[in-house]
């Protein structure tokens, strides 16, 4: 229940760099940490 909560607020408060058309090999480290956490936080909410 807790990961469904972070999935919620992730959406609302990071940016969505799908929409942005972000090519990863020119993402810089901070994306690159944005995206891994909220692929960790989807991944566990959907268990």
């Amino acid at each position: 229940m807790l990961f469904k909560i972070l999935a919620k607020i992730n959406k609302v408060v990071l940016p969505s760099f799908t929409k942005r058309g972000l090519d990863l090999s020119k993402a810089s480290k901070l994306q690159l940490a944005i995206i891994g956490w909220r692929y960790y936080v989807t991944k566990n909410a959907l268990d």
